[in-house]
C-alpha cells in the first residue's frame, strides 16, 4: 500500500490557522472527522493528547507527526498541514514546528496499513523532502512529491545493513520502540541506520512497532555485537542482554542523538549489563525510574483486574446489597456469581498482581514469581495494599541481592540460575520474610482503617479535599491514579467513604466544562462547544480524561477551576457520610451508595457547578 492511498486531497490544510499545539491538534481533527475518517472526535483527540504526555511528538527540524491507535478511526489515514509561520508545539530542538503530519491508526490496522504509516515518518528523516513540502504551491504537488520519495525509499529497501560485519567493523544492536509503535519506532530505527552507515559501523536494529517485533535479534547477533543501544520508551526484554555493553536511552535520542549513542556504544563507553535493570547506562531523556516507575508498573498491571471485576461487583450489587449472601432474603444466584468472579477472583487477584509486577520491573522475569506469591501472602494474611507493595519491593529486591551473589556461576549454569536457584530462593527467602512480617503489617492496616473511621468531621473533610483535588490535578495521570488505588485500598479494608469522594472527584472536571460549554458559549470555540456535549456523557461514565483537551488550551484557567471543584464535591462527599462499596464511578454506582444517593448526586453537581461558574467567569470571551 502507498502512503499517498492514505494522504488525499481530502485530508490536507495548507494553511493551518492555528498558533497553539492545542489548536493544531483540534483543526487537524477536525480535518480529519470532515472527510469522514472519524466515529468520535473528541475520543480520538484524547488519545492524542495522551499519546502528547508521554511526550511531545514534535521531534524537531520543524516537523511534528501527532498519531494514535484508536477505535474513533474508521480506517487509517494520514491529514497534513502545514503552517509557514511555524507553531511552538514543544518540539525537542525547541524550534517551531511547520510540518505537521497526524497518523490515525484504526484498531483493525494490518501489517500493511501499520507498515505504511511508519515508512511516512522514515521519509521525514531527509532534509530535501522536507523543503519540497515546504516549497509546493498545491495538494497535487504535496501528493507527487511524496509519491517520489516513497518510491525512492521501496527502491533503495533492499540495501541491508543488518549483515555480518566487513573485516573489523564494529558491529552494533538496537531496539526501538515509542507506546504506540507508529512513528518514533521507525523513524529512530533509521535515523541509527542512517548514522551508522556514514560512520561505517554495521547496525541491525529490531523495532517494535504496531505491527509487532520486526527484524528481531538473535542469539547470534547479541553473541557477536561490540554494543547493543535501547532506544524506547516502552518496556524491552533485556533479560538476553545480559552480560552485553549496553546503552539505555529514549526513543526521541535514538531519533536526535543517533550519533552519540553509536560513538558510546561501539567504544566500549556502555557498562555491562548485569539482568537487575541497574547496571545499564541511561542516557538522555529516559521516564522516570526508581520507586515511581516500579510502583506505577504494578498499579498499570492491576488496573484491568480493577476495573473489570469492579464493574462486575457494582452489578451485582444492584440486585441488592446482600443479593449474593444465600442466606439473605434478597438472594440472587445471578448476583451471586457476579460477586464470586468479579470479588472473589477478579478483586482476589489485585494484589498479588500488584506486587508480582512492581518486583518484575526492579529484577525483570525472576521476580515475578516471588512477587506474586508475597502479594498472595499479603492478600490473604490482610495486610491489605500497603503490604502488596512491601511485598513486590520485597521480592524485587531480594532477587537482585541473588542475580549478584550468583553472578559469578560458570555460563554454563546460567539455564539453572533462571529455572531452578531464582525461583527456589526468591520464594523461599520472600516468603520466610513476609510470613515473620504480615502479622504487624496486618495490624498496621485494621489499625489505620480503624483510624479513618474514628476521624472528626473536620479530618474527614480536609481528606476529602485533598482527595478530589488529586483525581483532578492530572486527570487520568499518576496523581489521579493514586488517588484512585487509595480509595480501591480503603474498599478492600472496609472503609467505603474515601473511595466515594475519589469518584465524586473524578467525575467533576468534565461534567464542570460541559455546563460551562452549555452557559458560556462565547467563551469557547464552536469546536470546542461540540466537544462540551460529550463531556456529560464522560463525566456521567466517571471519564475524567475528557477533561485534557480543554486543560491543555488554557491551563492557567481550566486546571485551577477543576481542582477546586473536584476538591469541593470530595469535601461534601465526606460530609454527608456517603459510603461506595463498587471500586469503580459514574452514574449506574448511584443506586448502591451507602448513605443517600440524592446528596451523593448533589455533591457531585455542586462541585460541577463551581468548576463551572470559574471557567465560566475566568475565560476571556473568543473573538
Amino acid at each position: 500500500m502507498k502512503i499517498t492511498e492514505l494522504l488525499t486531497k481530502k485530508t490536507m490544510i495548507l494553511d493551518l490557522v492555528s498558533t497553539t499545539k492545542a489548536d493544531v491538534i483540534e483543526e487537524l481533527a477536525t480535518k480529519l472527522d470532515k472527510a469522514g475518517k472519524l466515529k468520535n472526535k473528541q475520543s480520538f483527540m484524547e488519545e492524542i493528547h495522551h499519546r502528547e504526555s508521554q511526550s511531545s511528538t514534535g521531534i524537531g527540524d520543524g516537523i511534528a507527526i501527532p498519531h494514535a491507535k484508536s477505535a474513533s478511526v474508521t480506517e487509517p489515514t494520514i491529514v497534513f498541514g502545514r503552517s509557514k509561520a511555524g507553531v511552538d508545539y514543544d518540539a525537542l530542538d525547541g524550534e517551531k514546528s511547520h510540518l505537521f503530519f497526524m497518523i490515525a491508526a484504526s484498531d483493525g490496522a494490518n501489517d500493511i496499513h501499520l507498515q505504511t504509516l511508519s515508512r511516512l515518518s522514515t521519509l521525514l528523516m531527509d532534509e530535501n523532502f522536507r523543503q519540497t513540502l515546504m516549497q509546493a504551491r498545491s495538494e497535487e504537488e504535496i501528493l507527487k512529491a511524496v509519491d517520489q520519495k516513497e518510491k525512492e525509499k521501496l527502491d533503495s529497501a533492499d540495501e541491508d545493513q543488518s549483515s555480518s560485519p566487513k573485516g573489523n567493523q564494529p558491529y552494533i544492536l538496537a531496539v526501538t520502540g515509542c507506546p504506540t509503535g507508529i512513528a518514533h519506532t521507525y523513524m529512530a530505527a533509521d535515523a541509527l541506520k542512517a548514522k551508522a552507515k556514514e560512520l561505517g559501523v554495521t547496525i541491525k536494529v529490531e523495532t517494535n512497532g504496531s505491527d509487532g517485533v520486526k527484524n528481531r535479534l538473535t542469539e547470534d547477533d547479541i553473541k557477536r555485537a561490540d554494543g547493543i543501544i535501547i532506544a524506547a520508551d516502552m518496556n524491552v526484554e533485556k533479560q538476553r542482554f545480559v552480560g552485553k555493553q549496553l546503552l539505555d536511552a529514549s526513543v526521541t535520542d535514538g531519533i536526535r542523538r543517533p550519533e552519540e549513542l553509536i560513538t558510546k556504544a561501539m567504544k566500549g563507553n556502555a557498562p555491562v549489563y548485569g539482568g537487575d535493570g541497574s547496571s545499564s547506562q541511561e542516557e538522555g531523556t529516559k521516564k522516570k525510574s526508581g520507586f515511581y516507575k516500579h510502583l506505577m508498573n504494578g498499579v498499570s498491571h492491576m488496573l484491568p483486574f480493577v476495573v473489570g471485576g469492579g464493574i462486575l461487583i457494582a452489578i451485582s450489587f444492584m440486585f441488592g446489597i446482600e443479593a449474593a449472601n444465600p442466606d439473605h432474603p434478597s438472594y440472587s444466584p445471578i448476583a451471586e456469581a457476579l460477586m464470586t468472579i468479579g470479588g472473589g477472583n477478579a478483586f482476589g487477584l489485585m494484589i498479588p498482581i500488584l506486587a508480582g509486577f512492581i518486583a518484575m520491573s526492579i529484577a525483570d522475569r525472576p521476580g515475578l514469581a516471588p512477587g506474586m506469591i508475597a502479594g498472595f501472602m499479603a492478600s490473604t494474611g490482610e495486610a491489605g495494599f500497603l503490604g502488596g507493595i512491601i511485598a513486590g519491593f520485597l521480592a524485587g529486591y531480594i532477587v537482585v541481592l541473588l542475580k549478584y551473589l550468583f553472578a559469578n556461576l560458570p555460563k554454563s549454569l546460567d539455564g539453572i540460575k533462571t529455572i531452578l536457584i531464582y525461583p527456589l530462593l526468591g520464594i523461599l527467602s520472600t516468603g520466610l520474610i513476609m510470613y515473620v512480617i504480615i502479622g504487624p503489617l496486618s495490624a498496621f492496616n485494621n489499625g489505620l482503617v480503624s483510624w479513618l473511621d474514628g476521624m472528626g468531621t473536620t479530618n474527614i473533610v480536609f481528606l476529602g479535599i485533598i482527595l478530589g483535588a488529586m483525581m483532578a490535578v492530572d486527570m487520568g495521570g499518576p496523581i489521579n491514579k493514586a488517588a484512585f488505588t487509595f480509595g480501591i485500598a480503603m474498599i478492600d479494608a472496609g472503609n467505603f467513604g474515601p473511595h466515594a469522594a475519589v469518584m465524586a472527584g473524578g467525575m467533576v472536571p468534565p461534567l464542570g466544562i460541559a455546563l460551562a460549554t452549555s452557559f458560556f458559549k462565547n467563551k469557547f470555540t464552536k469546536q470546542e462547544l461540540d466537544a462540551g456535549k460529550t463531556n456529560y456523557i464522560m463525566g456521567a461514565s466517571f471519564i475524567t480524561e475528557g477533561a485534557i483537551p480543554f486543560a491543555a488550551a488554557d491551563p492557567g484557567r481550566v486546571i485551577p477551576s477543576i481542582i477546586v471543584g473536584s476538591s469541593v464535591a470530595g469535601a461534601l462527599t465526606m460530609m454527608f457520610g456517603i459510603g461506595l462499596p463498587a471500586p469503580h464511578g459514574g452514574v449506574f454506582v448511584f443506586p448502591i451508595v451507602y448513605g443517600s444517593a440524592f446528596m451523593y448526586i448533589l455533591a457531585i453537581l455542586i462541585g460541577a457547578a463551581v468548576t463551572a461558574l470559574m471557567i465560566g467567569f475566568w475565560k476571556k470571551p473568543v473573538l
